[in-house]
């Protein structure tokens, strides 16, 4: 191992989904609650899809991801006392789908629609005029969760005093008709890690964290919590489907980075997707890593839909929230647990206590994208 960096603090922290903002969505993970309905907007028969995890709002203005994502960046900025006179503030938003359905309504039903839309700048800037940079990556679903490790090196080298790392994604059509085809047969709700998984379902939202250096704190002035270090993975395996090498790779250099050693960690909000492919391998990475009855692991997906590009930050909130509170919720809608997650201290029902103080949050996205976030509280 080498000598642990300087820990990256948390200072703020907001996210928006389909159980409602940060308290709302803690409160109903605790409580088994998912946010799950049927699909709006989009014929069911058209995509082979009958289900989502969608925001309260029912309505599909042009523009929808960009208002929730500025109402984040908002409102974590805000926690954390950014001040844009007087600080560097960068922003990195990572999205999956970026504004993908407004494309898909101009060419379909010809609604307005300019193409700098795809992108946040001027939805972030709406909110924050005074950063230096904002930044859009497409890093499919562990989108936030590499905007974090972007930002965490930003910040090492000394170009921002502060970065906002933001995720957010909304239903599409052309996305909803690819979970359809892939499906053998279509998914009533997203059950991680369950035998009766049938796939993965979307979900939609938005989430931000504010990251500064330690040092540069006021004196008294905790963080929510602390990143220990980002290990990142691109192993192009595959266009689609998981490698247990390239999930391990990526483990092993968060830990790497952090400092930390396996059975130092005490809780893995995993990436969970319910998907005949992804659990297993997953399941055997934590094995491999932890081996038999190692940290704590739960995932959020059976209660949020696959948040896409920003899924890995509100899987990170949730990971921080649980610490703090020393509750982890369960995993919605895993009945039975694969064989091969079975050596895995899955939470299954009901919440479970914990002193614990390290979490790590897993995020894989096609092609073998891989973010793992090593959180202290």
């Amino acid at each position: 191992m080498t000598g642990r960096a300087e820990p990256t603090a948390i200072t703020g922290g907001a996210l928006v989904c389909c159980l409602g903002d940060a308290d709302e969505t803690f409160t109903a993970l605790l409580d088994g609650r998912d946010g799950l309905g049927p699909l709006r907007h989009v014929d069911p028969a058209a995509v082979g899809v009958a289900h989502g995890y969608f925001l309260p709002e029912d309505d599909e203005e042009q523009g929808r991801v960009g208002r929730w994502l500025a109402a984040v960046v908002a409102e974590a900025a805000a926690q954390a006392g950014l001040d844009t006179d007087r600080q560097r503030v960068a922003v990195l938003v990572g999205t999956g789908l970026r504004e993908l359905r407004g494309l898909e309504r101009a060419h379909a039903d010809g609604a307005p629609f300019a193409a700098p839309d795809l992108h946040f700048d001027a939805a972030v800037r709406s909110v924050l005029p005074g950063a230096t940079e904002v930044i859009t990556l497409s890093n499919a679903c562990s989108a936030s969760g590499f905007a974090l490790g972007l930002g965490v090196d930003m910040l090492a080298l000394d170009e921002a005093d502060a970065v906002v790392v933001a995720g957010c994604d909304g239903m599409t059509e052309s996305m909803l008709a690819v979970i359809g085809r892939v499906a053998v047969e279509a998914s009533d709700r997203v059950r991680p890690f369950d035998a009766d998984r049938r796939g993965v379902l979307l979900g939609e939202g938005a989430v931000a964290v504010v990251v500064q250096r330690q040092a540069d704190l006021p004196p008294g002035r905790a963080p929510l919590a602390k990143v220990l270090g980002v290990g990142m993975t691109c192993d192009a395996f595959h266009e689609t489907a998981p490698v247990l090498a390239g999930v391990v790779a990526a483990i092993r250099d968060a830990h790497a980075r952090a400092d930390l050693d396996p059975e130092q960690v005490d809780l893995v909000v995993a990436h969970g997707t319910g998907t005949a492919l992804n659990d297993p391998t997953e399941s055997a990475a934590l094995v491999e890593v932890f081996g038999a009855d190692g940290p704590l692991v739960t995932g959020i997906k059976g209660a949020t839909g696959h948040t896409s590009g920003s899924a890995a930050l509100m899987s990170l909130l949730v990971a921080v929230r649980a610490l703090r509170t020393g509750a982890v919720p369960p995993v919605v809608g895993l009945r039975t647990t694969i064989p091969e997650a079975a050596p895995l201290r899955m939470v299954i029902g009901d919440p479970v206590a914990t002193t614990g103080s390290v979490a790590q949050v897993n995020a894989f996205g096609f092609g073998g994208v891989n973010a793992v976030t090593l959180v202290e509280v």
